[in-house]
C-alpha cells in the first residue's frame, strides 16, 4: 500500500506503527448544522482507505470526532432556545443517517469534545507546567509557538490566514502573534463553560483532537497515530496546531502520515456557506438514492477538487447502471470466488494511493468481458459464478454493486406506484392463468405506459423502470 503524504508531499509505502494494524484518525464536523458534500466527501475518502486496506488484510481502527462545543453550537442554543445537547444530539444522528445512507461505516472510536474534558485539561495543564502554554489575565490559555522549533513543518505555512483562523481570539496578552487558543475563559452569563484548574471556559478547536488521540490510541515512542486524515483545508492551521501541541505534550510526532482529501466545488466554485452554494447531503439524497450519490463522489482520486454538476453525476450513473445489468444477467446464481487476475488489477490500483480510476477503468473491462463471454455462452455457470463473487468483491472494496439488481432499476419509484404496479402484474398474472390473453397483454400495455418494463422468467415476473 502506497500513500500520498501531504507533508512530505510524496508517495510512501504504509508501514504501520504495529505491524499489519492500521490506526487512523478523520477530524470529524462541528454539529451545528446538517451535513454538506465537503463532509460527504472527506468521509467517503476515508472510507475508502478503510475498506483498501482491510482488503489488503490490514486490521483498521478508525477515530473520528464530534466536535460539540464550539461557537457557531453556542449561538445556536441561544437562538434557538434549546440545550446544547439537544442541538448536537440532533445534528449528530442526521450526520450519521447521512453518511449511512452513503455507505460510510461508522468509525471505531467516535468521541465527542463535551466527554473529553479531563483529558484535554490534562494535555493543557501538562503544556503550563512545562511553560509551553500559558494562562493570560482573561483566563484563556494559548499555546506558545515559539517554544516549538518544528512548528510550520506539516503545512509549511506560518502566515496570518483570517479565514482558517477564523475560531482563534486574538489577544493583546499573546507573546506572540501566532499562538494559538487552548482554552477560551467565559465570555459572560450567556456562554457555556466548564470548571478547570486555569479558568472557567471550554476547549479551543484544535486541543480537542490531539487529546482525543492521546486518550483513544496507544500509539508509540514516535507517533501516536499511523494516518492523520481530513480536509485540505485543514492542513493550516487546524493540523499544524495539533501537530505543535501533540509533539511538546508527548515528546513524540502526533502521525506518521497526514492524508487530505480535495475541496467540493458546485459549477466550479468551492463550495462555502458565505458564498451561498452549500450543498447539504440531506438535500442530495431527497433526489438522488445513496448509491448513486457515493459512485459519483468516489469516481474523482480523493486528492483532486470535486466539481459537482448533475452531467457527470448522470454518467457515472450509466456506469453503474452496467454493473447492475451485468449482475441482473447472472442472477439467481451463488458466488464462487472472485477471478484472481481480476482482483490483483483492481487491489493494485486502489493500494497505490486509491487509484480510483485506474480501479474502475479494470471493473469496466471485467464487464465488458464478461458480457461478451455471456454472449458466447449464457449458459457458463462457472463464469457467472465467478462474476457474482467479482461484483461481491467490488462491493466490498468501493462499497458499490451490493443492492439486488432488479430493485437497483426500481430506484425513484414511489412506494404508492410499486403497489400499483404489483398489483396490476398479479392482475396480468390472473389474466395469463384464465387464457384471457387479450386482458393480460393490455395490462402490459398499461405498466409499460408507466414507464415500466416486465420480464417474466422462472421465478415469476419482475419489472424495472426504463
Amino acid at each position: 500500500m502506497y500513500i500520498y503524504d501531504s507533508v512530505k508531499k510524496t508517495k510512501l509505502p504504509f508501514e504501520p506503527i504495529t505491524p499489519r494494524h492500521a490506526s487512523i484518525y478523520v477530524c470529524g464536523p462541528t454539529v451545528y448544522d446538517d451535513a454538506h458534500l465537503g463532509h460527504a466527501r472527506s468521509s467517503l475518502s476515508f472510507d475508502l482507505l478503510s475498506r483498501t486496506l482491510k482488503a489488503l488484510n490490514f486490521k483498521v481502527t478508525m477515530g473520528k470526532n464530534f466536535t460539540d462545543i464550539d461557537d457557531k453550537i453556542i449561538k445556536k442554543v441561544q437562538e434557538s432556545g434549546k440545550s446544547l445537547e439537544e442541538i448536537t444530539h440532533h445534528y449528530i444522528e442526521r450526520y450519521q443517517e447521512d453518511m449511512r445512507a452513503l455507505g460510510v461505516a461508522d468509525a471505531d472510536i467516535q468521541p465527542k469534545a463535551t466527554e473529553s474534558l479531563a483529558a484535554i485539561e490534562s494535555m493543557i495543564q501538562g503544556l503550563i507546567d512545562k511553560d509551553i502554554a500559558y494562562v493570560v489575565p482573561s483566563g484563556d490559555v494559548y499555546f506558545d509557538t515559539s517554544k516549538d522549533p518544528l512548528y510550520g513543518t506539516i503545512s509549511h505555512q506560518v502566515g496570518e490566514d483570517e479565514e482558517n483562523q477564523s475560531r482563534v481570539e486574538h489577544n493583546a496578552h499573546k507573546r506572540n502573534p501566532k499562538d494559538f487558543a487552548l482554552w477560551k475563559a467565559c465570555a459572560g452569563e450567556k456562554d457555556i463553560c466548564y470548571p478547570t484548574t486555569f479558568s472557567q471556559g471550554r476547549p479551543g478547536w484544535h486541543i480537542e483532537c490531539s487529546a482525543m488521540i492521546q486518550k483513544h490510541f496507544q500509539g508509540s515512542d514516535q507517533y501516536s497515530i499511523d494516518i492523520h486524515g481530513g480536509g485540505a483545508d485543514l492542513l493550516f492551521p487546524h493540523h499544524e496546531n495539533e501537530a505543535a501541541q501533540s509533539r511538546c505534550a508527548t515528546g513524540h510526532e502526533l502521525a506518521k502520515y497526514w492524508m487530505h482529501n480535495g475541496f467540493v466545488n458546485i459549477d466550479g466554485e468551492k463550495m462555502s456557506k458565505s458564498l451561498g452554494n452549500s450543498f447539504f447531503v440531506k438535500d442530495a439524497l431527497n433526489v438522488y438514492e445513496g448509491e448513486i450519490l457515493r459512485n459519483y463522489l468516489i469516481s474523482v482520486h480523493y486528492r483532486n477538487d470535486f466539481n459537482f454538476n448533475e452531467e457527470d453525476l448522470l454518467n457515472a450513473k450509466k456506469r453503474l447502471d452496467r454493473l447492475y445489468r451485468l449482475k441482473k444477467r447472472i442472477t439467481p446464481t451463488k458466488a464462487s470466488k472472485p477471478n484472481k487476475a481480476f482482483q490483483k488489477t483492481v487491489l493494485e490500483a486502489m493500494g497505490d494511493d486509491l487509484n480510483i480510476s485506474v480501479a474502475l477503468a479494470h471493473i469496466e473491462e471485467m464487464i465488458s468481458q464478461t458480457n461478451d463471454k455471456l454472449d458466447a455462452n449464457p449458459k457458463d455457470k462457472g463464469l457467472k459464478k465467478e462474476t457474482l463473487a467479482n461484483i461481491e468483491f467490488i462491493h466490498e472494496l468501493l462499497g458499490i454493486g451490493g443492492k439486488e439488481p432488479f430493485s437497483y432499476f426500481q430506484i425513484g419509484i414511489d412506494e404508492a406506484t410499486k403497489a400499483q404496479i404489483e398489483s396490476l402484474i398479479a392482475q396480468r398474472n390472473d389474466a395469463k392463468k384464465a387464457k384471457d390473453y387479450a386482458k393480460s397483454d393490455a395490462i402490459r400495455e398499461e405498466i409499460n405506459a408507466m414507464g415500466i418494463t416486465l420480464m417474466d422468467t422462472a421465478e415469476g415476473t419482475l419489472w424495472e423502470k426504463l
